[in-house]
């Protein structure tokens, strides 16, 4: 695809996943809309785009009446990730936020209709996937796309909402000949990270020298952390290759318990203290790694950034770039639990 012909509207554009995408849809010469009421994104990610005049920035909430109808006008290819969102505490505790996603995608998605917009690439999440298939740690288990379906089990609201939107294009595709792509992210991490989020929260704990050190749960979950550039690469890739309303995982296919990310930041910061395990806060299923087969064969995408890789570049971003007493006060403050509008939950 000649992306220096297309002109593109990412919604939640200023948000940590929206704002990756958003790069590199400017490295390959789109001309960008971001639409972004700012709830959780930040200007400052994308300002320097957008003083630059490569993206057009409107600061506006798709909710309300008309917002959606003037964002999309005029623009070949839509880029949803706009959603009420803000990881693990919140997705189990904010089941009627949550559920302002099913307006909100259907608003947009329409506009795009009405609009003729030529195709809709939305972010999905792995929080599609039956919960009970999840349940156990200690089994070997890769989650493939085909696993959604009846009996479905999605994880709380914001997983419903999302496999609400999946089954909505996949129709606007069979039924009107819209062209659309849904991505289903899995335990996105890196630059621009939110402490609302496992990784991004791990970090905020040894950069704080909290102690005792809090683990939520009893650290035994499993997951497959991806990193945000990969997760970027790859939702491109499916706008360029997929039409149909296919739904497709993005994420790697590495097995890491939460315990041995606490212990590998901990011994790379040099942060030394008791760990607390918190069986009373949320902790999401037990077992969620991707299978990424589906990815490979339709798009040529396999996650190009190890794990620990990412996550010592991270920790040395984090610890470069943040203030003690700032993240003190998130931390302490219920930051981990609070509103964050952007991509998909861990």
């Amino acid at each position: 695809m000649d992306w220096s012909t297309r002109s593109v509207l990412v919604t939640g554009g200023a948000s940590f996943i929206g704002s990756h995408i958003v790069d590199q849809l400017i490295d390959r010469g789109a001309t960008v809309r971001v639409v972004d009421d700012l709830s959780s994104g930040q200007l400052a990610f994308i300002k320097h785009h957008v003083d630059s005049g490569a993206v057009e920035f409107v600061e506006a909430d798709l909710r309300h009446a008309g917002v959606a109808d003037r964002a999309v006008a005029g623009t070949d290819l839509v880029f949803h990730l706009a959603a009420d969102h803000g990881g693990r505490g919140y997705v189990d505790t904010h089941q009627a936020a949550c559920a302002t996603n099913l307006a909100l995608d259907g608003i947009v998605f329409l506009a795009c209709r009405n609009a003729e917009v030529e195709k809709i690439v939305y972010a999905s999440s792995g929080c599609v996937y039956p919960n009970y298939k999840q349940t156990d740690p200690d089994s070997i288990f890769y989650l493939d796309e085909g696993e959604v379906g009846p009996p479905y089990d999605a994880d709380n609201m914001y997983g419903y909402a999302k496999l609400m939107a999946e089954l909505t294009l996949k129709a606007f595709s069979d039924e009107w000949g819209m062209k659309t792509a849904s991505l289903r992210f899995f335990t996105v991490y890196g630059e621009r990270g939110k402490e609302n989020h496992a990784v991004t929260a791990m970090i905020a704990r040894a950069f704080i020298k909290e102690n005792p050190y809090v683990v939520w749960g009893n650290g035994q979950q499993v997951r497959n952390w991806t990193h945000v550039r990969d997760i970027a690469t790859g939702t491109i890739l499916a706008a360029e290759k997929i039409d149909d309303g296919t739904a497709i995982n993005l994420g790697t296919m590495e097995r890491t318990r939460v315990i041995e990310a606490v212990e590998e930041v901990m011994r790379y910061t040099g942060h030394e203290a008791p760990i607390e395990f918190r069986l009373d806060l949320p902790t999401g299923p037990m077992n969620r790694v991707a299978d990424n087969a589906l990815a490979k064969q339709l798009l040529g995408w396999e996650p190009e950034i190890k794990f620990m890789d990412g996550f010592h570049k991270m920790i040395d971003w984090y610890f470069a770039t943040h203030d003690v007493e700032e993240v003190r006060a998130t931390l302490q403050g219920g930051g981990l639990i609070e509103r964050k509008t952007e991509g998909v939950a861990a």
